[in-house]
């Protein structure tokens, strides 16, 4: 099932709930691509990346991409194609002082808005803002002001959230360059979702830091300044919220969930959760 939804002023909205499909090669939109349900993978350029349940990535209008569903289990998924004018528009008035917008409304938007393209959790504000905007596409709403106060809030979530994931742990990092410190955590993003994108299987240190272009050593120094975490710390916290989601989306057996998941054995994986969330999976479930 799929509802497809175009404004007036370019911008795109598509929900769609599905066991299969291929869509190959999308640009010249920004997109903020999210998975409610099941996992979605992503060619984005050189990468092969996965959006597991409860996450979401936002790519630049240049980015060229496609994605593919393949599942045993429902996807539900919500993608916002924002027209480059629409963000470019917004982030002139995202950061141009009260008095200046109110001289020159429109302004002179020099440049095309980047960002480092990276997998995040869909929580919060975001969350809960993109559930809204599904329900009222899948219901028919055709209120296209009300439809645009839902993406203007969307960037307005991403761009607070785009500011405490990137920009100030870009400042944490220990370095004099600014351009040294956004190709680090650039990078450093890359070995992110990586992992993220192969949670359940057998991750060795060397190969994070061999897709992320860093020495394993340069990787476990910046990862801990730009996180306050180890790549295996941040690992195990992955599967821990995987976990949460199998326990409370599936019926498999608690030893099926650390074989699917990759924990070395149940007793370890119970200390982990007890230890994270304060109850046992089992009192979780």
């Amino acid at each position: 099932m799929k509802y497809n939804r175009i404004l007036i002023d370019k911008n795109e909205i598509i929900t769609e709930v599905t066991y299969d499909a291929h869509n190959p090669f999308f640009t010249g939109k920004y997109a903020f691509n999210a998975v409610f349900n099941g996992e979605v993978n992503y060619a984005i350029e050189k990468r092969q990346l996965t959006l597991v349940p409860g996450s979401f990535i936002f790519l630049n209008h240049d980015t060229c991409y496609s994605k593919k569903i393949d599942s045993a289990v429902e996807v539900s998924t919500l993608s916002v194609l924002f027209d480059p004018e629409f963000v470019r528009d917004f982030e002139y008035a995202y950061y141009t002082e009260t008095e200046t917008l109110l001289d020159n409304p429109t302004g002179f938007k020099q440049r095309q808005p980047r960002f480092i393209e990276s997998i995040y959790p869909l929580q919060g504000d975001i969350k809960y803002n993109l559930q809204h905007l599904s329900r009222h596409i899948e219901n028919g709403t055709d209120d296209q002001l009300l439809l645009n106060e839902y993406l203007y809030h969307c960037l307005i979530n991403y761009y607070n959230l785009y500011h405490s994931e990137i920009v100030s742990r870009e400042a944490s990092l220990k370095f004099l360059s600014c351009s040294t410190k956004t190709e680090i955590l650039r990078r450093l993003s890359i070995a992110r979702d990586y992992m993220i994108s192969n949670y359940n299987k057998n991750i060795r240190l060397d190969d994070i830091a061999q897709t992320a272009c860093l020495s394993v050593n340069h990787l476990l120094r910046t990862f801990k300044q730009a996180y306050q975490q180890s790549p295996h710390q941040f690992l195990t916290k992955i599967r821990l919220q995987q976990a949460k989601h199998l326990l409370k989306n599936t019926d498999y057996p608690i030893n099926e969930i650390v074989d699917i998941l990759g924990f070395e054995c149940p007793s370890s994986f119970i200390r982990l959760f007890r230890n994270s969330f304060n109850v046992t999976p089992g009192q979780y479930r």
